[in-house]
């Protein structure tokens, strides 16, 4: 299957939220509800978008918390409505075990490795990690956590990707943020380890994460169709 698309509503309100869900619906395979729209609309923001067209929804509240705290929030029945939700891997198995344990069948737990917003320095200050330990080995070590805890695929930047692949093949699903076709990269941007949808797609991504590229683009529409050209001019 090729790589497919997940478009973030990163917006707090939901009226604007739903006019991309209406938009893109035919085009975008999955839509993400994250914390801004999330924390401004509750589980109405999953419900609206659903009822606005949007078939499957990633629910990015990326839960870090004791594993009985998360196994409580996850007996909701919101996530039943939900085809992915993501929970950090910083903490181990037993947050992961736990997260994959409470969901429904239905509802597939991803384990968030690094965000993609920091860079190796960065993290080594934040973490503290030993010299010799890199960005690779970090994120191929949650990546292995989170497979042992039973979880469906974890979220990567397209840097560690091909790593990721060689060590799992295609028994661990892949979720690439931080994705910029190269007729939108802009300077000042936020997100460091970046690819392109290509790169991402070559790499075996699985699901690419595309936000600002199309939120900000003066047609919505034609952005996605060029970044759909562009992964599918791989398989032509």
């Amino acid at each position: 299957m090729p790589v497919q698309i997940i478009f973030p509503l990163d917006f707090s309100d939901l009226k604007e939220a739903l006019k991309y869900v209406h938009l893109l619906k035919d085009r975008i395979a999955i839509f993400k509800v994250g914390l801004e729209l999330f924390v401004s609309n509750g589980p109405d923001a999953v419900r609206e978008v659903l009822a606005a067209g949007g078939k499957r929804i990633f629910l990015d509240l990326k839960f870090h918390d004791i594993p009985e705290t998360v196994r409580r929030a996850l007996r909701s029945s919101l996530i039943e409505k939900v085809e992915f939700i993501t929970v950090h891997t910083g903490d181990g198995t037993a947050l992961l075990s736990a997260a994959v344990k409470s969901v429904s069948p239905g509802t597939k737990v991803l384990g968030v490795t690094v965000l993609t917003n920091l860079s190796e320095e960065e993290l080594k200050k934040t973490l503290l990690l030993r010299e010799g330990i890199t960005m690779k080995e970090l994120v191929l070590h949650r990546a292995r956590m989170a497979k042992d805890a039973g979880c469906a695929g974890v979220v990567c930047s397209g840097h560690e990707l091909s790593l990721i692949r060689e060590q799992f093949g295609k028994g661990l699903m892949t979720v690439v943020p931080g994705v910029r076709p190269l007729w939108s990269l802009v300077e000042g941007d936020d997100q460091r380890r970046v690819v392109t949808p290509r790169d991402a797609a070559l790499r075996g991504a699985d699901y690419i994460v595309v936000g600002r590229p199309v939120r900000d683009a003066k047609d919505p529409v034609g952005a996605v169709e060029k970044i759909l050209e562009e992964i599918n001019m791989m398989n032509s």
